[in-house]
């Protein structure tokens, strides 16, 4: 699974969740995944197995991607931005880490 943990974009990485005390906020399972860059909601820059950070910057462009694709009812993407909401809510932006 890639865990999705907040992150304030001006904080700095650190190499596991738990060093820096960080909220995990959820999931999303290798198919979604695969199904998300197929869409081309997320970019191939980004790796399933591999660590990646998306900010607060990076999120909003997505959003946008997301309803100029009008996606916005794809149960995948819905997945996806349940995320979003959260790190919204928090101020925050999210990090991916593999496991």
């Amino acid at each position: 699974m890639l865990d999705f943990y907040l992150i304030r974009d001006d904080q700095v990485k650190p190499n596991f969740p738990e060093s820096l005390g960080l909220v995990f906020v959820g999931s999303l399972d290798y198919i979604t995944f695969e199904k998300l860059q197929n869409l081309g909601i997320i970019s191939s820059q980004f790796d399933y197995y591999s660590d990646f950070r998306l900010d607060s910057i990076i999120i909003k462009q997505i959003r946008n991607n997301i309803i100029q694709k009008d996606l916005n009812f794809n149960s995948d993407i819905i997945k996806f931005t349940h995320l979003f909401d959260i790190a919204d809510k928090n101020k925050s932006g999210l990090i991916a880490f593999g496991d």
